[in-house]
């Protein structure tokens, strides 16, 4: 790694790996930009900037990860980003990955959804049982199998095989 390497997000320069964002490509992220630690919504802001940057699959990259937060700021930030056309191509191209429930109902970002299992969470003391509702869930843009939401105050990822959509 060369030193003038930075996380895309946030210009952080230590621990960065390379994450997808399909179809665009790969983007150098830190770890609290990869959301491996629970960062605070606060941290986002850093996606104003990195909005500006000149790089389409940056631009890509941003333009998704505002679609994950829950902010007002968030989504009047992602309405006002101007994407280049290689960007704009990307985003106005119809989600080759479609969430659906394990009945086969197609999820959206912000529906509401009821385990259908109980499920042990890794790195956690606590099961989250059959019958939770799960409301305001997010979807794993690179992954059609899985969605985010809280359980018990805490935000974890789940196998849309084990959901219901409400």
């Amino acid at each position: 790694m060369t030193d003038n390497v930075i996380c895309a997000f946030c210009s952080a320069t230590d621990a960065l790996i390379q994450q997808q964002f399909v179809p665009a490509g790969g983007v150098m992220l830190c770890p609290d930009c990869r959301d491996e630690s629970g960062v605070p919504l606060a941290h986002w802001r850093c996606l104003e900037g990195a909005a500006w940057s000149q790089d389409p699959v940056v631009q890509f990259a941003v333009w998704s990860k505002l679609a994950t937060l829950d902010a007002t700021w968030a989504t009047e930030c992602r309405a006002g980003m101007v994407l280049s056309p290689q960007a704009q191509t990307w985003a106005d191209a119809p989600s080759a990955m479609i969430h659906r429930d394990s009945q086969g109902q197609v999820l959206q970002r912000g529906d509401t959804v009821i385990l259908i299992k109980d499920l042990t969470v890794k790195g956690a003391n606590f099961t989250a049982k059959r019958g939770t509702a799960v409301r305001k869930i997010s979807l794993v843009p690179d992954n059609p199998g899985q969605i985010e939401g809280r359980v018990e105050d805490q935000k974890i990822v789940i196998l849309t095989e084990y959901v219901r959509k409400v």
